[in-house]
């Protein structure tokens, strides 16, 4: 990753709004910035999360509370705990999906 255009910013993620989205079980409540070519988002997940759709694009993530599962669509299985986290390209051939049975907390960079 590249980041380009992107002048220094301090984010007090306390003040940034929340939007929902509803998984095909759960609802994650995502707090983004966007600045030059990144997206930049604290995600919260609910206990029960089940993501409704592969997702291709790539991203750096690290948990910060909680226990998130990461399927990639070739059927591999990640458990991530508090402290884990996992990096991806740009991805056609093997998007990965998330969920979480007990709620989970990540930040994200893509």
């Amino acid at each position: 990753m590249k980041i380009q255009n992107v002048p220094f910013t301090v984010t007090n993620w306390d003040k940034v709004d929340t939007v929902e989205h509803k998984g095909e079980s759960g609802t994650s409540l995502w707090r983004i910035v966007e600045s030059g070519n990144i997206r930049v988002r604290i995600v919260e997940y609910s206990a029960s999360f089940i993501a409704d759709h592969y997702c291709k694009r790539g991203h750096a993530l690290f948990v910060l509370d909680g226990d998130l599962q990461i399927k990639l669509k070739d059927g591999q299985t990640f458990l991530l705990n508090r402290g884990m986290g996992f990096q991806v390209e740009d991805d056609d051939r093997n998007p990965h999906t998330v969920s979480s049975e007990t709620g989970a907390k990540v930040f994200i960079v893509d």
